[in-house]
């Protein structure tokens, strides 16, 4: 498998493609644990990658999802200033990354201004991601951040049927199934979703 050509231009392209690592993940790999040290920073090639929190009691908190030309920032950080990883990342559907190693990584912020620019931009964009999912929690209900999730969820995959289960939903939203159950059932009496068996339909 060879490294798209599109991604970066010739002098970065070169490196990437003399030090960089194609691997593909299954759907629901870890990528990312949390509490570990970056071995390498992912770019997402195709698929997708959902970056979560967990919290002291082992409920997991959705922060943002990676989509195809981007990379963790959180995993950048963590690598430069050799930290262990605050988050963990995992696949989303099956996805192939590029893997890039740390001390490459830090290296080419200095030689190669497209590097420093996609680095620069990409923690901009996740910054702004943070602030949304911050101000979600503070300032929406529940229903309403379900509703966003929900509609996230269709635009990632580009399909208004969503494979996931009630339990999935509790976790990545922070909150217990029986609560999730409940909402959704709400949103199918609205004609919002048509529910079915680990399945939800976007009406």
């Amino acid at each position: 498998m060879e490294i798209p050509k599109s991604i970066f231009k010739t002098l970065l392209k070169d490196d990437v493609a003399e030090h960089g690592i194609l691997k593909v993940f299954e759907a629901g790999e870890t990528i990312i644990s949390e509490d570990t040290f970056i071995k390498s920073i992912p770019i997402v090639i195709e698929g997708s990658i959902k970056v979560m929190r967990t919290d002291p009691d082992g409920r997991e908190l959705l922060l943002y999802y990676i989509r195809p030309g981007e990379s963790c920032i959180m995993s950048f950080l963590g690598a430069l200033h050799h930290e262990t990883s605050k988050v963990k990342a995992v696949s989303e559907e099956a996805t192939t990354l590029l893997l890039i190693p740390p001390d490459k990584s830090a290296e080419w912020i200095s030689k190669h201004a497209e590097w420093a620019d996609f680095i620069f931009k990409l923690y901009h964009r996740r910054f702004e991601e943070l602030l949304q999912v911050v101000n979600s929690m503070a300032f929406d209900k529940l229903d309403q951040r379900l509703e966003k999730y929900l509609n996230q969820k269709a635009e990632l995959h580009h399909s208004k049927s969503i494979q996931i289960t009630h339990q999935q939903l509790a976790d990545e939203l922070g909150t217990t199934r029986e609560v999730i159950s409940r909402l959704l059932k709400q949103m199918e009496n609205q004609g919002l979703v048509v529910l079915g068996r680990n399945k939800i339909e976007l009406r």
